[in-house]
């Protein structure tokens, strides 16, 4: 099986879509409700290069007319060619009828009959389609949060996986960044604004940050600081978290958390982080 091309089908309802916004997080390249007949076309221009990808993920199902009859034989053609994984997602009548509930969508065979009825003959007319699959995920009693785990665990190689890090410097005077998943103070620091020669460079000038690293406070804080983020880190990445943001900020966002970001940036990428920072107020 090859986990850089992935087939996800199965029931209604069972978190197909989920799953692939979950994979698009990873770096594959995902679609939607494609025709299964279409599959073969992709598969070629793929095999040649034709892209700039390198991971895919098909999500297919009872959705297309003639996804039944089609797959099977769509499927024995690709293989000929590469070896995907097909993943086959279900989960109990009982939770496919409240997820159907909760989100007062129609069942794609809601053609009479009620829910469970339904929900019921997909599965039956899915049976043979399950079989053809190398995965089988049950979804039953996993949350969105419990899904991407499991996702990431079975399909991801840990080696590839690597949480992205946004460091945003703010000034407090212009309101905290609203993406923020953490937020730091560092107005308690010594403050070159009130230094003539510094008030007009930024956090980014060495002699601003030589002068705000000299205090015996701001040593302390950094440390303590980079040992919290180092703790964290690891169980963001446990539970999936692909993207962080942590925003650190001062008074107005131009010298103390532009300094205080840029050594984290150093610190994190010391750690093989992937990081990217932005100054948001340095230079009003």
């Amino acid at each position: 099986m090859d986990y850089n091309f992935l087939i996800i089908t199965g029931l209604s309802g069972s978190g197909k879509t989920a799953a692939s916004r979950f994979l698009e997080d990873f770096g594959y390249y995902c679609m939607d409700n494609i025709p299964a007949k279409l599959i073969p076309s992709f598969v070629d221009l793929w095999r040649k290069k034709e892209f700039q990808i390198d991971k895919v993920a098909f999500v297919i199902d009872i959705r297309e007319a003639g996804f039944v009859s089609d797959f099977p034989k769509v499927l024995k053609k690709i293989r000929k060619k590469v070896s995907p994984c097909v993943i086959f997602m279900e989960a109990s009548d009982e939770t496919l009828v409240q997820r159907f509930s909760e989100s007062r969508r129609p069942h794609p065979l809601a053609e009479g009959g009620t829910v469970i009825e339904n929900i019921q003959l997909e599965r039956r007319k899915l049976d043979a389609i399950k079989s053809l699959s190398d995965e089988v995920i049950d979804t039953s009693k996993t949350n969105i949060s419990d899904l991407k785990k499991l996702i990431s665990d079975r399909f991801i190689k840990k080696s590839e996986y690597r949480i992205q890090i946004m460091l945003i410097s703010f000034g407090y005077k212009y309101g905290v960044p609203l993406d923020s998943d953490l937020v730091f103070d560092t107005r308690f620091l010594p403050n070159p604004y009130y230094i003539d020669h510094l008030r007009d460079k930024t956090g980014q000038d060495k002699k601003v940050s030589d002068y705000i690293y000299h205090s015996e406070k701001t040593q302390v804080y950094i440390k303590r600081l980079f040992g919290f983020i180092d703790h964290l880190l690891p169980y963001f990445i446990e539970e999936g978290k692909s993207y962080l943001t942590i925003s650190i900020g001062c008074t107005g966002g131009k010298h103390r958390s532009v300094a205080v970001s840029e050594w984290l940036k150093k610190h994190l990428e010391s750690k093989k982080y992937s990081v990217q920072i932005s100054h948001r107020d340095a230079f009003r």
